[in-house]
């Protein structure tokens, strides 16, 4: 089986790496655009599912790892900041309150396509004003959906409690990966 990892996330190469997966790395290039009548808690699996997709036929033997990962308050869908007072904006929302992590996985092969999801609650403590402009300007979060990474100072100086995986928060819920490309 020859594992092709569509994401240029050092986080996700980094995990599945660490499951001991071999894997080379693919580019896919397509328009990431939720339409409206999917629901928040679905639109991880939407977009990891549009990117497996996108990728050309695959051959035989080849498998396909796609995801993506929705930071969601309120029913309100938190992607990637634009820019730092997009980023700031986010952080504020998020900043006290608990809010829902979710990575949506695609695992494809020639005849199969298994798409899961997995959610976890993460609660933040309160994020000062100089907090928040102290991480975006040591860690420039901008490659993260709802400006943060749990793995870097927010993550650990403001994370109260988490009910979930910190991997499906991290980017990859490893656990699913496994347990499917095992299966595979």
């Amino acid at each position: 089986m020859k594992l092709l990892l569509a994401s240029q996330s050092p986080r996700r190469k980094e995990l599945l790496s660490s499951l001991g997966f071999e894997f080379e790395v693919v580019k896919i290039d397509c328009e990431e655009i939720v339409p409206e009548h999917i629901k928040v808690g679905e639109s991880a699996a939407y977009l990891s599912e549009l990117k497996a997709d996108a990728f050309r036929k695959l051959e035989e033997g080849e498998v396909l790892l796609t995801a993506d990962t929705v930071v969601a308050i309120d029913s309100q869908f938190l992607g990637k900041p634009q820019d730092e007072n997009d980023a700031k904006n986010m952080l504020k929302l998020l900043s006290g309150k608990t809010h829902q992590v979710y990575t949506g996985i695609t695992i494809k092969t020639l005849d199969k396509t298994i798409t899961e999801t997995d959610v976890a609650d993460v609660e933040f403590d309160e994020i000062s004003d100089t907090e928040i402009e102290y991480y975006i300007k040591n860690y420039k979060p901008f490659d993260k959906a709802g400006s943060y990474g749990i793995q870097e100072w927010l993550g650990m100086s403001k994370i109260k409690k988490i009910n979930g995986s910190f991997y499906t928060i991290m980017g990859l819920p490893t656990h699913l990966v496994y347990k499917i490309l095992k299966e595979i």
